[in-house]
Protein backbone atom coordinates (compact mmCIF):
# COMPACT_ATOMS: atom_id res chain seq x y z
CA UNK A 1 0.00 0.00 0.00
CA UNK A 2 1.23 3.59 -0.94
CA UNK A 3 2.35 5.70 2.23
CA UNK A 4 1.55 8.90 0.88
CA UNK A 5 -1.01 10.47 -1.30
CA UNK A 6 1.85 12.71 -3.36
CA UNK A 7 4.26 10.31 -5.41
CA UNK A 8 8.23 11.07 -4.71
CA UNK A 9 10.11 13.37 -6.98
CA UNK A 10 12.06 10.97 -9.51
CA UNK A 11 14.16 13.95 -11.40
CA UNK A 12 15.36 16.93 -10.23
CA UNK A 13 13.50 19.05 -12.61
CA UNK A 14 10.18 17.77 -12.25
CA UNK A 15 7.15 19.93 -12.24
CA UNK A 16 4.31 19.46 -10.03
CA UNK A 17 1.22 21.29 -8.16
CA UNK A 18 -0.65 18.52 -5.68
CA UNK A 19 -1.41 18.89 -2.27
CA UNK A 20 -4.21 18.14 0.19
CA UNK A 21 -6.98 19.74 1.94
CA UNK A 22 -9.64 18.28 4.72
CA UNK A 23 -13.08 19.44 4.44
CA UNK A 24 -16.51 18.49 3.62
CA UNK A 25 -17.24 18.27 -0.29
CA UNK A 26 -20.66 19.86 -0.82
CA UNK A 27 -22.12 19.75 -4.73
CA UNK A 28 -23.46 22.07 -6.32
CA UNK A 29 -26.14 20.14 -7.78
CA UNK A 30 -27.34 16.37 -5.36
CA UNK A 31 -27.37 14.73 -8.76
CA UNK A 32 -24.24 15.69 -10.69
CA UNK A 33 -21.42 15.45 -7.81
CA UNK A 34 -18.91 17.06 -10.66
CA UNK A 35 -18.85 20.78 -9.50
CA UNK A 36 -19.08 22.12 -5.64
CA UNK A 37 -16.78 23.59 -2.62
CA UNK A 38 -14.91 21.76 -0.25
CA UNK A 39 -16.28 23.22 3.35
CA UNK A 40 -12.79 23.20 5.70
CA UNK A 41 -12.85 23.49 9.17
CA UNK A 42 -11.19 27.40 9.16
CA UNK A 43 -14.47 28.60 7.37
CA UNK A 44 -13.12 28.56 4.18
CA UNK A 45 -15.59 27.80 1.23
CA UNK A 46 -12.98 26.19 -1.73
CA UNK A 47 -14.52 26.53 -5.16
CA UNK A 48 -13.47 22.49 -6.68
CA UNK A 49 -14.49 20.23 -9.44
CA UNK A 50 -14.06 16.40 -9.21
CA UNK A 51 -11.78 14.56 -12.03
CA UNK A 52 -11.90 11.12 -13.05
CA UNK A 53 -12.48 8.11 -11.03
CA UNK A 54 -12.65 10.02 -7.68
CA UNK A 55 -16.51 10.33 -8.42
CA UNK A 56 -16.67 6.27 -8.15
CA UNK A 57 -14.95 6.74 -5.35
CA UNK A 58 -17.36 9.08 -4.18
CA UNK A 59 -20.41 7.16 -4.75
CA UNK A 60 -19.12 3.79 -3.83
CA UNK A 61 -17.41 4.51 -0.36
CA UNK A 62 -17.70 8.05 1.06
CA UNK A 63 -19.84 9.46 3.17
CA UNK A 64 -20.58 12.90 2.04
CA UNK A 65 -21.87 14.02 5.01
CA UNK A 66 -18.30 14.14 6.38
CA UNK A 67 -15.01 15.67 6.33
CA UNK A 68 -12.04 13.93 4.27
CA UNK A 69 -8.37 14.34 2.73
CA UNK A 70 -9.27 15.53 -0.57
CA UNK A 71 -6.08 14.90 -3.06
CA UNK A 72 -5.81 17.89 -5.15
CA UNK A 73 -4.47 19.72 -8.12
CA UNK A 74 -4.20 23.91 -6.81
CA UNK A 75 -5.23 26.24 -9.33
CA UNK A 76 -6.27 30.42 -9.06
CA UNK A 77 -9.19 32.01 -11.31
CA UNK A 78 -7.80 34.92 -9.95
CA UNK A 79 -5.37 35.88 -6.95
CA UNK A 80 -7.63 35.51 -4.06
CA UNK A 81 -9.38 32.46 -4.94
CA UNK A 82 -8.20 28.90 -4.63
CA UNK A 83 -9.47 26.63 -7.05
CA UNK A 84 -9.35 22.80 -6.88
CA UNK A 85 -9.12 19.62 -8.84
CA UNK A 86 -10.17 16.53 -7.06
CA UNK A 87 -8.20 13.90 -7.73
CA UNK A 88 -8.15 11.84 -4.80
CA UNK A 89 -9.08 11.05 -1.26
CA UNK A 90 -6.64 9.78 1.60
CA UNK A 91 -8.07 7.69 3.63
CA UNK A 92 -6.94 3.97 4.43
CA UNK A 93 -9.01 3.42 7.14
CA UNK A 94 -11.72 3.80 4.71
CA UNK A 95 -10.89 2.96 1.14
CA UNK A 96 -8.06 -0.22 2.27
CA UNK A 97 -9.43 -1.31 5.90
CA UNK A 98 -7.99 -4.67 5.80
CA UNK A 99 -4.39 -3.31 5.50
CA UNK A 100 -4.83 -0.05 7.76
CA UNK A 101 -7.47 -0.61 9.65
CA UNK A 102 -6.76 2.20 12.41
CA UNK A 103 -7.93 6.17 11.72
CA UNK A 104 -4.48 7.56 12.56
CA UNK A 105 -3.32 5.87 9.33
CA UNK A 106 -5.22 8.35 7.12
CA UNK A 107 -2.98 11.71 8.86
CA UNK A 108 0.15 12.73 6.97
CA UNK A 109 2.95 13.80 8.73
CA UNK A 110 3.07 17.34 7.02
CA UNK A 111 -0.80 17.56 8.22
CA UNK A 112 -3.87 19.18 6.38
CA UNK A 113 -3.47 21.73 3.96
CA UNK A 114 0.17 20.97 2.60
CA UNK A 115 0.90 21.31 -0.88
CA UNK A 116 4.20 20.21 -3.14
CA UNK A 117 4.80 22.67 -5.83
CA UNK A 118 7.44 22.74 -8.44
CA UNK A 119 8.40 24.55 -10.83
CA UNK A 120 9.64 28.07 -12.54
CA UNK A 121 10.22 30.81 -10.51
CA UNK A 122 8.64 34.09 -12.73
CA UNK A 123 7.66 36.96 -10.19
CA UNK A 124 8.68 37.83 -7.05
CA UNK A 125 8.40 40.85 -5.07
CA UNK A 126 9.79 40.19 -1.47
CA UNK A 127 8.39 43.62 0.02
CA UNK A 128 4.81 42.48 -0.99
CA UNK A 129 4.96 38.70 -0.29
CA UNK A 130 3.93 37.49 -4.05
CA UNK A 131 5.20 35.06 -5.79
CA UNK A 132 4.59 33.68 -9.20
CA UNK A 133 5.76 29.84 -10.44
CA UNK A 134 5.03 28.68 -13.82
CA UNK A 135 4.06 24.74 -14.28
CA UNK A 136 4.29 22.87 -17.20
CA UNK A 137 2.30 19.89 -17.66
CA UNK A 138 3.03 16.72 -19.16
CA UNK A 139 2.56 16.16 -22.46
CA UNK A 140 -0.78 14.48 -23.40
CA UNK A 141 -1.30 10.39 -24.59
CA UNK A 142 -2.09 12.25 -28.52
CA UNK A 143 1.43 14.21 -28.15
CA UNK A 144 -0.19 17.43 -27.54
CA UNK A 145 1.66 19.36 -24.56
CA UNK A 146 -0.67 21.03 -22.42
CA UNK A 147 -0.56 25.55 -22.15
CA UNK A 148 1.37 25.95 -18.89
CA UNK A 149 -0.40 27.36 -15.91
CA UNK A 150 0.69 29.71 -13.49
CA UNK A 151 0.24 30.04 -9.37
CA UNK A 152 -0.06 33.10 -7.23
CA UNK A 153 1.66 32.20 -4.26
CA UNK A 154 2.01 34.15 -0.85
CA UNK A 155 5.78 34.07 0.82
CA UNK A 156 9.17 36.03 0.27
CA UNK A 157 12.16 34.87 -1.81
CA UNK A 158 14.95 36.30 -3.59
CA UNK A 159 14.60 37.98 -6.85
CA UNK A 160 18.02 36.42 -7.25
CA UNK A 161 16.27 33.22 -8.20
CA UNK A 162 13.97 34.45 -11.01
CA UNK A 163 14.14 31.89 -14.18
CA UNK A 164 14.93 28.98 -11.68
CA UNK A 165 13.50 25.46 -11.07
CA UNK A 166 12.46 25.96 -7.66
CA UNK A 167 10.78 22.97 -5.38
CA UNK A 168 8.10 24.87 -2.62
CA UNK A 169 6.26 23.18 0.63
CA UNK A 170 3.36 25.64 1.18
CA UNK A 171 0.23 25.79 3.71
CA UNK A 172 -2.63 26.29 2.57
CA UNK A 173 -3.92 29.47 4.77
CA UNK A 174 -7.94 30.66 3.56
CA UNK A 175 -8.15 30.99 0.25
CA UNK A 176 -3.98 31.34 -0.58
CA UNK A 177 -1.11 29.04 -0.27
CA UNK A 178 1.52 30.35 1.96
CA UNK A 179 5.36 29.48 1.68
CA UNK A 180 6.92 27.64 4.83
CA UNK A 181 10.04 26.19 2.59
CA UNK A 182 11.99 26.15 -0.15
CA UNK A 183 14.70 25.00 -2.61
CA UNK A 184 16.16 26.49 -5.46
CA UNK A 185 16.80 23.25 -7.79
CA UNK A 186 18.88 25.01 -10.95
CA UNK A 187 18.47 27.30 -13.55
CA UNK A 188 15.55 26.70 -15.72
CA UNK A 189 17.05 27.22 -19.80
CA UNK A 190 15.44 29.65 -21.80
CA UNK A 191 14.49 29.94 -25.09
CA UNK A 192 16.72 32.01 -27.48
CA UNK A 193 15.31 35.66 -27.65
CA UNK A 194 13.40 35.31 -24.51
CA UNK A 195 13.80 38.71 -22.21
CA UNK A 196 13.95 38.41 -18.52
CA UNK A 197 11.35 40.73 -17.99
CA UNK A 198 11.01 44.21 -16.10
CA UNK A 199 12.58 45.02 -12.77
CA UNK A 200 11.90 43.97 -9.32
CA UNK A 201 10.46 40.27 -10.88
CA UNK A 202 10.08 40.02 -14.11
CA UNK A 203 6.15 40.06 -15.94
CA UNK A 204 3.56 37.65 -14.59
Amino acid sequence: MRQHPISPVTEPMQYRAIGVVRGTYMPADADQLTRGVIQTEDGSEIDAVVLGRVLTLMRRHLDLSKPHLWVAYPRFRDPDQLHLQLVGVWEPSTLSPEESAEEEADDLPEGDGYFSVRGELIYTRPEDGDLVVKIRQQPRPDGRRPTPFKLQLKGQMDPAHLRHFVSLDLRREGQTLQLENHEVIAPVPQRAGRGRGGARGGRR
